[in-house]
């Protein structure tokens, strides 16, 4: 089961009590990140005290300034999320508005808060010693593209070729699969009505 390893990495942490954690989950597009990252929080596993905290959730989706915007989005994660979460001191993400092709509003980041980031880019090298637990998550190629256009439809199958010179040019430079954590295969797929028969985890110590 994709979920296991990474609940139990979080139960681990947060019996440590090394103060609020920040998961990563990187991979190529339609591996399935932002399924595993909702299948997370319905998961989250419970702490002590009368309410449940949830960490807060940032897609890169919400933040790439285009489709040659992974880098940009990747610099803009660690700058003014995550330097700051580790300082303990509030930091922001500001939506990208696709429609209008220009920067939106900031959104606030409680560094109170656990934080799960998911998306193209969070495992850039500056991003490792910024978080607690790193997921690379791959699946096969044509279940990939398939999945990233039943989700994105013609708008992402125009600039497919254009985002994955994007998604190599990130591999080359930061080699975000070295980072992880726990290491996934979500083929042939997350959904219920497929199972998880034939899914790869590798967990590093």
């Amino acid at each position: 089961m994709l979920l296991a390893p990474v609940l139990a990495a979080i139960a681990a942490f947060q019996r440590a009590d090394a103060g609020p954690i920040v998961i990563l989950i990187d991979g190529p597009s339609g591996a399935g990140k932002s399924t595993l990252a909702d299948r997370i929080l319905d998961a989250w596993p419970s702490t002590a005290g009368p309410t449940r905290v949830r960490p807060a959730l940032i897609r890169l989706d919400d933040i790439y300034p285009g489709w040659n915007g992974l880098a940009a989005a990747s610099a803009h994660l660690t700058e003014h999320v995550l330097r700051p979460f580790r300082a303990g001191l509030p930091g922001a993400w500001r939506r990208y508005d696709w429609g209008a092709d220009a920067p939106a509003e900031w959104h606030p980041v409680d560094p109170a808060l656990p934080l799960l980031v998911e998306g193209c880019g969070t495992l850039a090298a500056a991003n490792a010693g910024l978080s607690d637990v790193r997921i690379w998550l791959t699946a096969d190629d044509e279940e990939r593209k398939q999945r990233a256009l039943a989700r994105d439809g013609e708008a992402f199958r125009s600039h497919w070729d254009q985002w994955q010179a994007e998604w190599q040019g990130f591999l080359v430079r930061e080699e975000p699969g070295r980072w992880a954590t726990i290491e996934l295969d979500g083929t042939p797929g997350l959904r219920g009505d497929r199972g998880d028969r034939g899914n790869r985890t590798s967990v590093r110590s």
